[in-house]
């Protein structure tokens, strides 16, 4: 299996098109266009009747203190942990993903869901969690939210997209899910995987 992008090279930088934040001359960051990358496979297995789609960041902070704090960083040093950035399931084997075509635009609150475009079901990602104590952006995000890694992070922050050919039509999830649900679901179920992972940093002196 193999999973490629027009938007963006493995271990390449993801375009600012692609983010939920891009850098700003004032304020440090502005939201970005937050458009869905495009996503192209080839090499399924046999017997591939489903796919799912997660993307994750390991990179983030398992503190908070430093986090976009004036005159401080996010020292490299810290523990790090994972952030889900997209849960896909229910994908056809046929065709690709456009650019745009599952998310084109910050929505704050959170896009609608489970459903998907082209039959696909969608779980929430980690902004759900992470803008549950803002009364202005609080609500469950369903489907692609880009990369808004803290903008005086020290290290570059990689996005791992990875695509599970399964051998059912249907993940057996109901309702609102996240990517552990669906890997959970999966067990047993997945005949072949490919990983493309791209880097992004809000940090003016993390270059990559």
């Amino acid at each position: 299996m193999k999973l490629t992008s027009n938007n963006f090279a493995d271990n390449s930088r993801i375009p600012g098109e692609n983010a939920f934040c891009i850098p700003a001359a004032t304020g440090h960051v502005c939201l970005g266009a937050n458009r869905n990358p495009h996503l192209a496979w080839s090499g399924l297995p046999t017997g591939t009747r489903s796919l799912v789609l997660i993307c994750n960041d390991p990179d983030v902070p398992t503190r908070p203190d430093d986090v976009n704090q004036e005159g401080r960083t996010v020292p490299a040093s810290l523990p790090r942990t994972d952030f889900s950035h997209w849960v896909l399931v229910d994908l056809a084997p046929t065709g690709e993903i456009a650019e745009g075509e599952f998310s084109s635009d910050v929505t704050p609150c959170g896009k609608p869901g489970p459903t998907g475009p082209r039959g696909t079901r969608q779980g929430i990602n980690d902004y759900t969690a992470w803008f549950a104590g803002d009364e202005q952006m609080k609500g469950d995000y369903y489907g692609y939210d880009g990369p808004c890694p803290p903008w005086n992070d020290e290290i570059l922050h990689h996005y791992v997209f990875t695509l599970y050919a399964l051998d059912i039509e249907r993940l057996p999830v109901d309702g609102r899910f996240n990517a552990a649900d669906a890997l959970k679901a999966m067990a047993g179920r997945v005949l072949g995987e490919a990983k493309l992972t791209g880097v992004y940093s809000l940090n003016p002196a993390v270059t990559g």
